[in-house]
């Protein structure tokens, strides 16, 4: 009977990476979520030319809550849990869909942020199994 061992390669660190990067992204998001809350004209247009025509304090909420999700995600993914594991790919993807409508409103932002989902997701769907090891 052949024993299959997983060796740990360099990706454990890209797991780690992704973990602190969702906190850093929920962050951000969290960011977006009380300028949307508290300062709303800073954006570039009004909310009814965004792709959903809601207003900005929604938005803040919603920001708001994909970056406590984010941050609670990564420190799961942290500490190795697969409910990490998993949160961190939906949630990103959510994270990333809500900066595509959003993008509009501030889309250098935007932009980062998705970038930065698309990086955890990969980092996690790719090798997210050897933080486990």
């Amino acid at each position: 009977m052949a024993v299959h061992t997983e060796t740990k390669t360099g990706w454990v660190g890209w797991i780690a990476f992704a973990s602190v990067m969702m906190m850093v992204v929920g962050v951000f998001q969290a960011i977006a979520g009380f300028v949307g809350l508290f300062k709303d004209e800073y954006y570039l247009v009004a909310s009814k030319d965004l792709v959903l025509s809601v207003n900005y304090t929604a938005w803040g909420w919603i920001h708001l809550g994909i970056g406590t999700l984010l941050v609670l995600g990564g420190l799961s993914l942290l500490s190795g849990r697969t409910f990490g594991k998993v949160i961190g790919v939906l949630v990103a993807t959510l994270s990333a869909i809500a900066n595509l409508a959003f993008l509009a409103a501030y889309p250098v932002w935007a932009v980062t942020i998705i970038a930065i989902d698309v990086i955890i997701i990969y980092a996690i769907t790719v090798h997210g199994r050897e933080i486990e090891a």
